[in-house]
């Protein structure tokens, strides 16, 4: 029987020859990860089950990136049981201060997630890794507790939609672009516990980190996963990165799919997401007239080494809108000192920006950059519902590393063209 990409993977690790969608798996898990606000929960469910031992010391990461450096005893709190479990248990994938980054950054970065993985993890944006090729979702505390004591975790095979792209990416139309596109059309339901499969010219076209970016973001329309077939681009990203061997797989010829979207770009522009729904996504030229308080670069979404390049060279030489508040976050400290060494913090200081140590943060409204009542907002993270960032009555739009350099140096919602030509 003809397969997709992700009814493969789910079926190599359930000890069947094929699956199709609807039905219910006992899955092997490759990885299952917790951060400092989700694993806190699992801990207390896996200790009061009795357990004393995870099942594989290997396969469990734990990343403490929310709320740190901690911004208040709470949230210390937070970090130390990770920091506890993680070192009774002896776990080889955590990370502290100094070492820690962004989760969803980290972990492709570090090798600790490749192709062919299933990887769970309890925080909705662990759909990031499908960009290499793994089967990649969400899950809550509690899976993520049974996870962690047995290494498997119940699924249902869910359907697929294919997403064609085609035509000739402009300038500045980035991964980021793309999925904002992509979730405009289809609303945040239209992919709702369904595999949102990238595949075309365009998306072959994309570096690694476009693609993480597209994925990052499925589950802003609602899909249980988001996945990118792997290629040559793939098969370079982890070359002599990957910690188990990788496997490549492909959808099948004739594989279905529950609905399939054909989609030119060429004519697409940037766009940016306003505010409180990722769907409402208009052209980056229809919002020049929105006035801003703060400009948010980073996340795991668009926190990486070539999100910060960009904005570096949008805000070299330039000075950021008096009155603004613009803060750089890099994903990771390896991101953050190849920053160092090509000089893009200093770009980011000299125009009056702030740094921060990797973390979360601003995206929750943890810290770092919570918004007052009244304040707007244009942030390169992936939710703006109603109060993420900050106070209910603030405003958050979305949009990628160039709009969001832009924008820092107009103050207002900007087209890169209009400050770099």
């Amino acid at each position: 029987m003809p397969m997709t990409i992700t009814e493969k993977i789910i079926a190599a690790h359930s000890g069947v020859d094929t699956v199709k969608p609807g039905d219910f798996v006992f899955a092997n898990v490759d990885i299952a990860l917790g951060n400092d606000i989700t694993a806190p929960i699992a801990i207390k469910e896996f200790q009061d089950a009795g357990v004393r031992q995870v099942w594989d010391r290997t396969r469990v990461a734990l990343v403490p990136d929310h709320f740190t450096p901690a911004k208040d005893i709470a949230s210390a709190q937070q970090a130390k049981v990770l920091r506890d479990f993680a070192h009774a248990q002896g776990l080889t994938h955590y990370w502290e201060i100094g070492e820690m980054g962004i989760e969803h950054a980290l972990l492709p970065e570090q090798g600790v997630v490749g192709p062919g993985d299933l990887i769970i993890g309890a925080d909705s944006h662990t759909c990031t890794y499908g960009a290499l090729g793994a089967f990649a979702s969400g899950v809550g505390s509690t899976d993520l507790a049974a996870a962690m004591a047995i290494g498997k975790v119940w699924l249902r095979v869910p359907e697929s939609i294919r997403f064609t792209f085609t035509g000739q990416r402009n300038k500045w139309v980035s991964g980021k672009d793309l999925i904002l596109m992509t979730i405009g059309k289809i609303g945040v339901s239209g992919a709702m516990y369904k595999a949102m499969e990238f595949v075309g010219p365009v998306i072959e076209s994309l570096p690694m980190e476009d693609r993480l970016s597209m994925c990052n973001m499925a589950i802003e329309a609602g899909a249980k996963n988001g996945i990118i077939p792997p290629d040559a681009i793939t098969r370079e990203y982890v070359a002599g990165r990957v910690e188990r061997p990788p496997v490549y797989y492909a959808s099948d010829a004739g594989a279905r799919y529950v609905q399939t979207f054909d989609w030119d770009v060429t004519s697409l522009g940037p766009v940016v997401a306003c505010p409180n729904l990722p769907e409402n996504v208009k052209p980056v030229g229809e919002l020049k007239n929105v006035r801003l308080d703060q400009v948010v670069i980073g996340s795991c979404t668009n926190g990486r080494l070539s999100d910060l390049e960009i904005a570096a060279r949008i805000l070299k030489g330039r000075k950021v809108a008096k009155g603004l508040r613009c803060i750089v976050l890099p994903a990771t400290p390896t991101i953050e000192r190849e920053a160092l060494r090509r000089g893009y913090l200093e770009i980011f200081m000299e125009a009056g920006a702030v740094v921060s140590t990797p973390t979360c943060g601003p995206c929750l409204g943890g810290h770092m950059g919570v918004l007052a009542e009244g304040e707007v907002a244009l942030a390169t993270t992936n939710r703006n519902f109603t109060g993420r960032m900050g106070h209910p009555k603030s405003f958050v739009y979305l949009s990628s590393p160039a709009v969001a350099a832009a924008s820092a140096v107009t103050g207002r919602i900007t087209h890169p063209d209009e400050v770099v030509g």
